[in-house]
């Protein structure tokens, strides 16, 4: 007798679960409960940043049962991750999804709160938006909520598809309405190699008071690229990296780098990373004309 749909669908999402349960771990680094992380590598372990309250001798029981220490190797509050160490490199490394996650799929968000096993809860992706501001000085360029319940001890476990592939790690430390988002996968894992090399995400700023305007026809035509807006820059601090470069009220900054800036969310993100702390070059429409001044991005 064949299966029916719903027998299927079910013993496919409990694989999944199984699956990704293997790189689902427990992480103990708070007073209270427990919460969870996903084996970023063999040694490393990616977890939310809100449920590490110390920095050493932290418990990470493995998908297989087996218990390691780790320390905090860093962390970045404006996008709630950390990285933690592991003492052994005995971890199994999660798979990350290799489609991109689409609104209306199944998905399982997995926690390991506890030494019983992981845990799952299923439920819909229903929307990806993005950019949003974190409200920790941090910007998340893109990120995807589900109706999937996120049970205490789940921040920092990942969203999995049906094939048990990571599309992100799950957090509900941005105080989001006291909802769970998740972090795509691909902008966690760049963060965690960051937070690996560096410790910390560098985010810089130049100085600037700001709003959208639409560039004139005379302006686009210079850019040799699409672009209708930039932002007008109608304010200045004093001693900013912004005022000792020469930007002055009335110019019209249109990219970073050679890429484009349309809105204020898009000036936020290209300052943060390598360029902090750097001679960068700034595009701005300066009385209808093209220029290239160099400003040397400042550290928040």
């Amino acid at each position: 007798m064949s299966k029916n749909m719903f027998t299927e669908l079910s013993e496919a999402m409990a694989n999944a679960a199984e699956k990704a349960g293997s790189y689902t771990v427990l992480v103990d680094a708070r007073r209270r409960m427990p919460a969870s992380g996903i084996a970023f590598a063999k040694d490393t372990v990616l977890t939310a940043g809100h449920v590490v309250e110390r920095e050493e001798n932290i418990k990470i029981l493995l998908g297989d049962g087996s218990e390691v220490t780790a320390r905090l190797a860093g962390r970045d509050p404006g996008t709630d991750l950390a990285v933690l160490k592991l003492d052994s490199a005995v971890a199994t490394p999660a798979q990350i999804a290799r489609t991109p996650a689409r609104v209306g799929q199944f998905v399982l968000a997995l926690g390991r709160p506890s030494a019983d096993g992981i845990e799952s809860s299923f439920g819909t992706i229903n929307k990806i938006g993005g950019p949003v501001r974190t409200g920790r000085g941090g910007m998340l360029e893109k990120f995807i909520k589900t109706d999937v319940v996120s049970y205490p001890g789940f921040s920092g476990g990942p969203l999995v598809n049906g094939d048990g592939e990571a599309y992100g790690i799950n957090t509900s430390g941005f105080g989001m309405g006291g909802e769970a988002i998740t972090i795509p996968a691909d902008a966690a894992w760049s963060i965690a190699e960051t937070l690996i090399k560096h410790g910390k995400i560098k985010r810089g700023f130049i100085g600037v008071r700001s709003q959208t305007v639409n560039l004139p026809v005379e302006g686009r035509s210079q850019l040799k690229r699409e672009q209708e807006t930039g932002l007008l820059i109608v304010g200045i601090e004093k001693d900013s990296p912004a005022e000792k470069a020469g930007l002055i009220i009335g110019d019209i900054l249109v990219g970073v780098a050679g890429v484009a800036v349309e809105h204020h969310d898009e000036l936020f993100t290209r300052l943060s990373g390598d360029v902090v702390g750097k001679p960068t070059p700034m595009d701005v429409l300066r009385g209808g004309t093209l220029q290239s001044i160099s400003v040397v991005v400042g550290e928040r």
